[in-house]
C-alpha cells in the first residue's frame, strides 16, 4: 500500500518561491501558495500573454531569471518540451547554491534531459487533477490528491519540502502518495497512452465507425459512443465498477461483464503491455525528443488528420444543438 500524507510543514517554506509559468498548473500552484501564506513570484518570458492575468491576479511577475535569483524554491511549471531549453537558459545560471528545484512532472528528469548540480534539492508534487480543478477545489475548502518524489537530496530535508510545498497548494487535504520520479513519470505516460487519452479515444472513434459502417446514422453512433461515455464515467468517479454496475440496467451491466473482455482481451493486454515497455526503456522518450527537435512535423500531421475526422463535426454540430435547445442527447441505460 502506499504511504499517504496529509500534513506538511509550512515553515520550511520561509523564503520565496519561483513559479515558473502560469498555465493550467502554474497560475494555480501560484494563487494556492500565495493563499497559504508563502512569498510567491511567477516567472514568464517577457511578452508572454499570460503577464498581464498574473499581475492582476494581485501577483508579482518578473522575468524568469530575475525570478530565479534569490528564490528558495524554484517550481519549474512550464510545459514539458521547452523545460531543458529554460532550464539551461535561465535557470541553472541563476539558481542559489542551495536552493530546491521542483516540477510537477517527472519527464525531463528521469529521461536525463534535465540535470540539476548535486548540491540542489530535487522534487515533485504531481496534483492528480488539472490546473483549473486544483485552484477550485483549494477554494472551495478542499484539495487535490497529490504524488510527491524525491530525485536529489542535497539537504536530508527534501522530502519534508515536498510535503510543505503539497500542503500549500492543497494536496494535504487529500492525501498525498510518496512515490519516486520513475513511477510517476512511466505510470502517467502508460496511462495517458493505453487508457485515458490513447485507448478511450481510439475506442471512442472505433466504436463510431463500426455504427456508421454498418448503416447506422452517425448522430446515434455519437451518442451511443462517445456522448454517454461522461454518464458512465461519473459514475465510476462517485463509487467505482460496483457503483456504476448498480446503476445501470442489468441488459447493460450483463453486456459489460461478458463483451468487454472480448473487446479488451489478450492481443489488447499484449499491446498494452509493449506501450509499457517502450516507456520504461526509454524509447518513448527519445521518439518525442526527436519529434520536438525536428519541429513536430508527425504531432502536426495527426492533429490536422484527427480534426477532419466526421467524428469532430457530427459532436460539434450536437453540442451546438444541444446549446441551443436544451437537449441533452440520449440517456444511459439506468435502471428505473
Amino acid at each position: 500500500m502506499a504511504t499517504v500524507y496529509r500534513d506538511g510543514n509550512l515553515d520550511l517554506l520561509s523564503g520565496r518561491v519561483a513559479v515558473l509559468g502560469y498555465g493550467s498548473q502554474g497560475h494555480a500552484h501560484a494563487l494556492n501558495l500565495r493563499d497559504s501564506g508563502v512569498d510567491v513570484e511567477v516567472g514568464l518570458r517577457e511578452g508572454s500573454p499570460s503577464w498581464a492575468p498574473a499581475e492582476e491576479a494581485g501577483l508579482t511577475v518578473r522575468t524568469v531569471s530575475e525570478a530565479v535569483r534569490g528564490a528558495q524554491l524554484v517550481a519549474v511549471l512550464l510545459p514539458d518540451h521547452v523545460q531543458k531549453g529554460v532550464y539551461e537558459r535561465d535557470v541553472a545560471p541563476n539558481l542559489e547554491p542551495d536552493a530546491a528545484v521542483l516540477f510537477a512532472h517527472g519527464f525531463n528528469v528521469h529521461f536525463g534531459q534535465i540535470r540539476p548540480e548535486p548540491g540542489h534539492d530535487v522534487i515533485m508534487v504531481a496534483p492528480k487533477g488539472p490546473g483549473h480543478r486544483v485552484r477550485q477545489l483549494f477554494e472551495a475548502g478542499a484539495g487535490t490528491p497529490g504524488l510527491v518524489a524525491v530525485a536529489q537530496d542535497a539537504s536530508g530535508g527534501a522530502f519534508d519540502l515536498a510535503l510543505a510545498y503539497g500542503a500549500a497548494i492543497g494536496c494535504g487535504r487529500a492525501g498525498m502518495l510518496e512515490t519516486t520520479f520513475a513511477e510517476e513519470t512511466e505510470s502517467d505516460l502508460f496511462g495517458e497512452q493505453a487508457v485515458l487519452c490513447g485507448g478511450v479515444c481510439a475506442l471512442m472513434q472505433a466504436g463510431f465507425e463500426t455504427l456508421v459502417d454498418a448503416g447506422y446514422q452517425p448522430e446515434i453512433a455519437y451518442y451511443e459512443c462517445i456522448n454517454e461515455l461522461k454518464l458512465i464515467v461519473d459514475l465510476i468517479y462517485e463509487g467505482g465498477f460496483t457503483h456504476m454496475r448498480d446503476s445501470i440496467s442489468d441488459v447493460a451491466e450483463y453486456g459489460d461483464l461478458t463483451r468487454g473482455p472480448v473487446v479488451v482481451d489478450e492481443h489488447v493486454r499484449t499491446t498494452m503491455k509493449r506501450l509499457l515497455e517502450d516507456i520504461r526503456n526509454g524509447s518513448f522518450a527519445r521518439e518525442l525528443i526527436a519529434e520536438e527537435e525536428d519541429g513536430r512535423p508527425r504531432l502536426t500531421a495527426l492533429r490536422r488528420m484527427a480534426a477532419r475526422h466526421p467524428v469532430e463535426s457530427v459532436g460539434a454540430e450536437l453540442r451546438e444543438l444541444a446549446g441551443r435547445e436544451g437537449l441533452l442527447g440520449a440517456e444511459a441505460h439506468v435502471r428505473s
